[in-house]
C-alpha cells in the first residue's frame, strides 16, 4: 500500500513542496503529478521523492498530489495526498492587476428551451421556406425533408388552370409541418438542437473558455431532458409519470388530469380528449409575426398588385400602378389568378384584426370603418410588455457595470404579468388561425420575391435586403405614399418580437422564483430585445428603453404612431410643394390629394386620456367595399 508524505501541507505561491512515497513494489516505475497542474518530474537518485515548485500565478486552492507505481504483472499501487496553494503576501514592490469583470450567474437549464425556440423559429424563415419551395416549383424535386408528424388531406381548388398555385398552397403547408415546432421526447434529445450554431449558443449561456463540440451540445441536451422531465411527486398521472412535456405545459395537463391523451383529431364522445401533439409536438408560432408584417404593408402590397392584375382602380382619384404595365406577370399567370380566385378562402383582415386585439389588444386602424367590438381583449399586453422591455433595458445598464450587481427580480415579475396575459389569451393559439395567417404571407412573400415582380416594380438593386420580397415592398409604399419606415424593420419587429413571446409563453414562469433564471433570459436574449426597442424607434420614434422617472411606458396602439409619423412625413411634402400647388391653383388645376393606406388613415382627436377605438384592418388598395358593391368610391 503506497503512502505519500507532503511537506509542507500549506505552500504559498512560488514555494516548493517537496513529496516522499512508500510501496512495498521491488524496482517500480515511478510517475508522479498533482491534478489541475500536471506531471512532475521524479529525482534521479530517488525516484520516490519529487519536488513541485509552485509558479507565482499558480491558482489558489486545494490541489491533489498523486504517485504510482507500475511493475510487470502486478497491479499499480497508487497512492495521494492533499495539499493547498495559498496567495503570496504582498511584497515591497509588487505589481498588483486590478480587473472589474460582468457580474456572472449559474446556468439554469430553460435556456436549453430558449436554444431550441431559437432554432425553430429560424428554421421556418423566409430564406428557409424559399430554399425549401423552389426547388419543387422550378420541377427539380423536393429537398429530402423528414416526414411530416401530420398528412395532408386534399387541396383542390374549384377553379381550372391554377395548378402552380395549388402546388404552392400544399407545399407551403407541408413545409410548415415539417419545420413548425419541436418534438418533446426524452428519448430524442437530439433533433430540437440539430444545426445549432454552437459559438453563438455558448456566448448567449455567458460560457467561457474553448468550445469542445460534442461536450457543449451534450451540455446543452442534458439541460433539456432536466427540463422536460422536471416535475415532483403529484405533479403527473400515474400511468404518465415517464412523460415529457415543457413544464407550463405540464400543468395545463394535470388541470384536465381527467382526459385522455389521443393520437388522432377524431369527433365524438369516444374521442374526447387531448391532442397527443399538442402537449409533445408545440408549434412554436406566435401572431406577433403576422400583425409586423402586415403593419409593414406585406399583405396591403400583394393585394394592390392582384387589384391591378385584374384592372381593378384603386382606392382615390389617383392610382400610382395605372400606368404600371402588367405584362411582366405574364409568366406568373396561374400564381397570379390562383393568388386572385382564392381570395374568399383567405383571411380577411377583420378577421385577423380580431385576433390581433384578442391576443395583444392591439389591431390596425382603419379610417371609415366601423369599430371592432371583441368580446375577449388584452387592452394591459402593450403596457406589460413595454414595461418588461424597459426593465430589461435598465437591468443591461446595471449588468454592464462592473461595480454592482445586476438585480433579475424587476425582470422576473415583468415576466411573470406578460406571462399571465399571454396564457389568458392562449385558446386561439391553438387553433388554426396563426397557422394559417404564417401561411398566407409566406406564400405573399414568396410571389412578391420572384423575378417577375422585379420587372413590375423596379426597386433599389444596390441596397442589400436581408430577404428577398422586401425591395418590392418598399417600392409599393414610395408608390402608394404609404409608411415611410424600411419594411426590414417591421421584418425585425416580428421576427425577435416572436421568439421573445414564445420564450415567456412556453416558459413556466408563474413557478419561477428565482432571479437567476431572469436574469439568464435577458442576457440570452439581449440581441433580440435590443433590436426589438431599435426598430421599434425606427418605425413610431417612441424609445421604450428609456429611464422614466414616472415608472410608466408608452402603452399607445403603434398603429396610431404610425399614422402620426404618415401624416408628419406628407405634411413635410407638403410645404415643400407648396410653390407649386399655388401655382396649379393659379392655372385652375386641381391639387394632388395626398393619399392614406386603408390601413393607415390619420387617427381622431380624442379627449385626454381616452384610448382611440379599436378599428380592423381596412381593405386593401382596389378591394373596398364600395368596389365590391360596383359603385365608385364616395358615392
Amino acid at each position: 500500500m503506497a503512502t505519500i508524505e507532503v511537506r509542507p501541507q500549506q505552500i504559498q505561491q512560488g514555494g516548493r513542496v517537496s513529496l516522499f512515497a512508500t510501496s512495498s513494489q521491488s524496482d517500480p516505475i515511478v510517475t508522479w503529478e498533482v491534478l489541475g497542474f500536471g506531471p512532475l518530474p521524479s529525482d534521479p537518485q530517488d525516484p520516490a521523492r519529487a519536488v513541485w515548485d509552485v509558479p507565482d500565478d499558480q491558482r489558489p486552492g486545494a490541489y491533489t498530489a498523486r504517485v504510482t507505481f507500475r511493475s510487470p504483472g502486478v497491479a499499480d499501487d497508487v497512492a495521494t495526498a492533499d495539499l493547498t496553494v495559498q496567495v503570496r503576501p504582498i511584497a515591497a514592490g509588487d505589481s498588483i492587476n486590478v480587473q472589474l469583470r460582468r457580474a456572472g450567474s449559474d446556468p439554469t437549464d430553460d435556456q436549453a428551451l430558449w436554444t431550441a425556440i431559437r432554432r425553430s423559429t429560424d428554421r421556418i424563415s423566409f430564406n428557409e421556406y424559399s430554399a425549401f419551395i423552389d426547388p419543387l416549383m422550378s420541377g427539380t424535386g423536393l429537398p429530402d425533408p423528414s416526414e411530416p408528424r401530420k398528412k395532408t388531406g386534399p387541396r383542390a381548388l374549384p377553379f381550372p388552370g391554377v395548378d402552380a398555385y395549388r402546388l404552392l398552397k400544399v407545399a407551403t403547408e407541408v413545409f410548415l409541418l415539417v419545420r413548425c415546432g419541436v418534438h418533446v421526447d426524452s428519448d430524442d434529445l437530439t433533433s430540437p438542437f440539430d444545426g445549432v450554431d454552437l459559438e453563438e449558443e455558448r456566448r448567449r449561456y455567458g460560457e467561457s473558455g474553448d468550445v469542445d463540440g460534442d461536450a457543449f451540445a451534450r451540455a446543452i441536451q442534458q439541460r433539456w431532458l432536466r427540463y422536460i422531465s422536471a416535475h415532483s411527486g403529484g405533479e403527473r398521472r400515474p400511468d404518465e409519470q415517464d412523460l415529457a412535456l415543457l413544464p407550463y405545459l405540464g400543468v395545463i395537463r394535470l388541470k384536465l388530469g381527467e382526459l385522455a391523451i389521443t393520437e388522432a383529431d377524431k369527433f365524438g364522445v369516444e374521442a374526447f380528449g387531448i391532442l397527443r401533439d399538442k402537449l409533445t409536438f408545440p408549434c412554436f408560432l406566435e401572431l406577433i409575426w403576422s400583425y409586423w408584417h402586415e403593419e409593414g404593408m406585406l399583405v396591403q402590397s400583394a393585394e394592390a398588385i392582384a387589384a391591378r392584375f385584374q384592372n381593378v382602380h384603386g382606392p382615390g382619384d389617383y392610382d400610382p400602378l395605372a400606368h404600371v404595365d402588367i405584362d411582366p406577370l405574364r409568366a406568373l399567370s396561374q400564381l397570379m389568378w390562383g393568388y386572385v380566385q382564392d381570395e374568399q378562402n383567405r383571411l380577411s383582415p377583420l378577421r385577423r384584426a380580431y385576433e390581433y386585439d384578442h391576443h395583444y389588444g392591439v389591431t390596425q386602424l382603419a379610417p371609415g370603418a366601423p369599430p371592432i367590438r371583441p368580446v375577449d381583449s388584452r387592452p394591459r399586453f402593450l403596457e406589460a410588455f413595454h414595461t418588461l422591455l424597459s426593465l430589461t433595458s435598465v437591468f443591461f445598464r446595471e449588468d454592464d457595470d462592473t461595480t454592482i450587481i445586476a438585480d433579475g427580480f424587476p425582470v422576473l415579475n415583468a415576466l411573470k404579468d406578460v406571462h399571465l396575459l399571454l396564457t389568458e389569451g392562449q385558446h386561439n393559439q391553438y387553433g388554426d388561425l396563426p397557422w394559417t395567417a404564417r401561411q398566407e404571407m409566406l406564400m405573399e412573400e414568396w410571389l412578391l420575391a420572384r423575378p417577375e415582380m422585379r420587372e413590375f416594380l423596379p426597386g433599389r438593386t444596390m441596397v442589400a435586403y436581408p430577404e428577398q420580397w422586401m425591395d418590392r415592398v418598399d417600392t409599393m409604399k414610395r408608390l402608394q405614399g404609404w409608411t415611410p419606415d424600411t419594411v426590414i424593420h417591421f421584418r425585425d419587429l416580428g421576427r425577435f418580437g416572436e421568439q421573445l413571446l414564445l420564450s415567456i409563453r412556453y416558459g413556466n414562469w408563474n413557478a419561477v422564483n428565482d432571479r437567476t433564471q431572469a436574469a439568464n433570459w435577458g442576457r440570452y436574449w439581449r440581441s433580440e430585445i435590443q433590436g426589438y426597442l431599435h426598430s421599434y424607434r425606427s418605425v413610431t420614434g417612441v424609445d421604450l428603453g428609456l429611464e422614466r422617472t414616472d415608472g410608466r411606458v408608452d402603452a399607445t396602439m403603434p398603429a396610431v404612431h404610425l399614422r402620426r409619423r404618415l401624416l408628419e412625413q406628407q405634411g413635410r411634402h407638403a410645404v415643400g410643394a407648396g410653390s407649386d400647388q399655388r401655382g396649379a391653383r393659379q392655372l385652375g388645376r386641381a391639387e394632388p390629394r395626398a393619399q392614406l393606406p386603408r390601413s393607415a388613415g390619420a387617427p381622431r382627436e380624442l379627449p385626454r386620456g381616452r384610448q382611440p377605438e379599436r378599428r380592423p384592418a381596412g381593405l386593401p388598395p382596389g378591394r373596398s367595399a364600395a368596389a365590391r358593391r360596383g359603385r365608385p368610391e364616395g358615392e
